[in-house]
Parts: C-alpha cells; sequence; structure tokens
C-alpha cells in the first residue's frame, strides 16, 4: 500500500533518474534500475552518457553482486561495507579475502542524494504524500525534477 521513491543525482543534487518501489521491499533491488534508466545526453553530437564515472551509496547497496555488476560496467564503486560482512570475511580468516577499498573523500559526497531528497520534500505534495496513485506521486518528483534542472537554464523560481 505504500511507496518508496529511489533517485540517482548528479554530484550538485539534480535528479537523473527517478523510480518508485513498492515501501514495504529494500532500496538495494531498485538499483539495477536505476542505472538502466540513467541516459544523460551529450552537449553537441554523439551518444548520451549511460554510465557515471562513481557510484556513491550507503551500506544498503554494499552486496558483492552490486559491486560485481558496477565494476563490470567499469563504474567505481564508492560503498562502504557493513559490519557483519567485515565480522563474516575476518572470521574466514584468510579465505575470507582483502577487504573492498573504500575512497573515503570521495564518500564524504554521499550526502548529497539525501539533501536533494530534502530539497524536494520542501514541497508539501511530495512530503505529505497526499497522491493515492504511485504513478502521480512519481510525476510529482519528475516535475520537481524538471524544476531543479530549469534553475540552470535562467530564472524561473
Amino acid at each position: 500500500m505504500s511507496t518508496k521513491v529511489h533517485q540517482l543525482v548528479d554530484g550538485k543534487g539534480r535528479p537523473l533518474t527517478i523510480l518508485v518501489g513498492p515501501g514495504h521491499a529494500g532500496d538495494s533491488p531498485m538499483l539495477p534500475g536505476l542505472l538502466d534508466g540513467l541516459s544523460v545526453p551529450r552537449p553537441g553530437r554523439g551518444r548520451p552518457r549511460t554510465r557515471p564515472d562513481a557510484l556513491l551509496a550507503d551500506k544498503a547497496y554494499c552486496s558483492a553482486a552490486h559491486r560485481r555488476m558496477l565494476t563490470g560496467r567499469g563504474i567505481k564503486v564508492v560503498i562502504p561495507q557493513r559490519a557483519d560482512q567485515i565480522a563474516h570475511r575476518k572470521r574466514r580468516g584468510q579465505r575470507g579475502g582483502r577487504p573492498p577499498a573504500l575512497d573515503a573523500n570521495a564518500y564524504k559526497g554521499r550526502n548529497v542524494v539525501e539533501r536533494s531528497f530534502n530539497t524536494a520534500k520542501q514541497c508539501r505534495g511530495l512530503a505529505t504524500r497526499y497522491d493515492k496513485h504511485a504513478t502521480i506521486y512519481r510525476a510529482a518528483f519528475v516535475l520537481f525534477a524538471a524544476l531543479t534542472w530549469l534553475e540552470l537554464i535562467g530564472d524561473t523560481a
């Protein structure tokens, strides 16, 4: 009965991809769909970019399958490990392997997506969730994203 909004944002908090998923489901299964929906047009000629340089995410996305998928696509993974995964690797000893690398400086920028959600929730309709249908709720987020991108063009506020 409930929904959750998932989004990929650029380094300045502007939404690139928006998906609405079931509220009872986890965040992690939405990652492939978010990446598949990513398409950033290049200025001038050329195919749109469909692969970010790096993906900064919280510990909810730290599964080995996600890491393999991202490195297979040539995307730098900046996701810390969960404490249970660290403990499991240490329990296995030498067979546990090396811990995945984490660029701590790059990870400091992960809060951009949280700030993007906080900015979106300044709109009363998005914060209070009056919409009954998930498609209309997503449309409100898409409208907010369009307004966010229009701020680049000029005085639209």
